[in-house]
């Protein structure tokens, strides 16, 4: 049998690393544009790599995946996240957990791709990299597959190339021409995980300043509301609270034309007349001086220009129409987002329509001996190591299911 794997990205390393693993009698080729394998997997969480989550709770796990999450249920039950850390301990990386993410000690991205080669180099895999596919057809039962200088021949075939966020480390969207000219369809596309540009001019004077609890509305055609860390940029607003924000609004227009308004409580586990009662019981003290236990100097310096309040004057001496207004943009902080951050997308929404895929073995519903995994599909996830462990399980499903399906014809 001969299988072929275009991507060598975390999906198909982890396929490709299935099959050579199980001893079965194939010829294994894994093809992949870049110079390295694995280079969006070397970049992740910082150049840390962030290489799954340590959710357990199943429910919790799907639901951090804004589309194809139910359909990736039966996956995660059969690759979830403590078999993906269990597997990796057990080829020479030792992880830690910091939160719900899992690292490698080491903190080095690196170390993950450097045991795959050593892995591919041991199991005698024939590595193509610097080969792009140019074209795939048809032929028979299987594939042929085109590159710019020759082609080869497989009786299966796995996609997992990737979407197009990153495009430098070779993430162009290649697999959805594959996946189309072999019959399938392509979802709508749109970035996520991105950051955003804000209109108002202050912004910039805020770069820099973080919140490590926030809570969120975005308002545009629809309202998504989360809770998170954020940060401010010189240009506007990042961080895994801001993130999220955006995959759930992934579809969403952001523009100068069609802007989304953001709504920011910056005191969530403080309810409105709390504060209100902590500023009215210490009339002889400075409003900034009160507030600063709550948000950065800096922060509080813009609140106080943008609604035209002195913040040194004790509370007495403030009118209580300004101390309401101070309050109110404390719990509902307006900020007028104007464009996705060009560039800065970490996942792709959008995908392979996942009505056209098997969800129990990764093959296509419509090619035969075709076979799909990670971000190429229609699945995306939050930050926090999901969309690796989605690539890892995809993966590893698509490598077990093609095992399978030869073995139940040799039977």
């Amino acid at each position: 049998m001969k299988i072929l794997i275009i991507g060598g990205g975390a999906a198909g390393m982890m396929a490709t690393a299935t099959i050579v693993e199980s001893g079965a009698d194939a010829e294994v080729c894994l093809v992949d544009k870049n110079a390295e394998l694995g280079r969006k997997v070397v970049i992740s969480g910082g150049g840390r790599c962030n290489l799954t989550t340590a959710e357990e709770e199943m429910s919790s796990l799907v639901a951090a995946y804004p589309r194809g999450g139910r359909w990736l249920k039966f996956c995660m039950h059969e690759c979830p996240p403590g078999d993906v850390c269990e597997w990796f301990e057990e080829h020479g990386i030792p992880l830690k957990t910091e939160g719900k993410k899992i690292f490698p000690i080491s903190n080095k991205g690196t170390d993950i791709t450097s045991m795959f080669q050593r892995l591919f180099a041991e199991r005698d895999v024939e590595v193509l990299m610097k080969t792009a596919v140019t074209g795939i057809e048809r032929e028979g039962d299987g594939f042929r597959v085109r590159f710019e200088y020759g082609e080869k021949y497989c009786d299966k075939l796995i996609i997992a190339t990737g979407g197009h966020a990153y495009r430098d480390t070779g993430s162009t969207g290649d697999g959805y021409t594959f996946a189309q000219a072999l019959g399938h369809n392509i979802t709508p596309l749109a970035a996520t995980l991105t950051s955003f540009s804000a209109a108002e001019e202050w912004i910039s004077d805020l770069a820099g300043v973080s919140v490590q609890n926030a809570k969120f509305k975005l308002v545009g055609k629809e309202k998504h509301e989360w809770s998170g860390p954020f940060l401010f940029t010189h240009k506007g607003v990042t961080g895994p609270g801001i993130f999220a924000l955006s995959s759930l609004s992934a579809f969403e227009e952001c523009s100068a034309e069609n802007p989304l308004k953001l709504f920011i409580d910056f005191v969530p586990d403080f309810a409105y007349q709390e504060l209100a009662d902590e500023v009215d019981n210490s009339p002889k003290v400075a409003l900034g001086k009160i507030l600063k236990k709550y948000l950065p100097k800096s922060l509080l310096k813009v609140i106080f220009q943008d609604l035209g309040v002195d913040g040194s004057k004790v509370v007495s001496e403030v009118a209580k129409k300004d101390l309401n207004r101070v309050i109110e943009s404390l719990k509902n902080f307006e900020i007028t987002l104007n464009e996705r951050t060009a560039g800065s997308e970490i996942v792709t929404a959008g995908g392979v329509d996942l009505k056209e895929v098997d969800q129990k073995t990764m093959e296509s519903k419509i090619c035969p001996n075709l076979y799909f995994g990670g971000e190429l599909l229609d699945v995306d996830g939050f930050t926090g190591g999901y969309n690796l462990q989605n690539a890892w399980a995809t993966g590893r499903l698509a490598g077990l299911s093609v095992l399978a399906a030869d073995a139940g014809k040799t039977e």
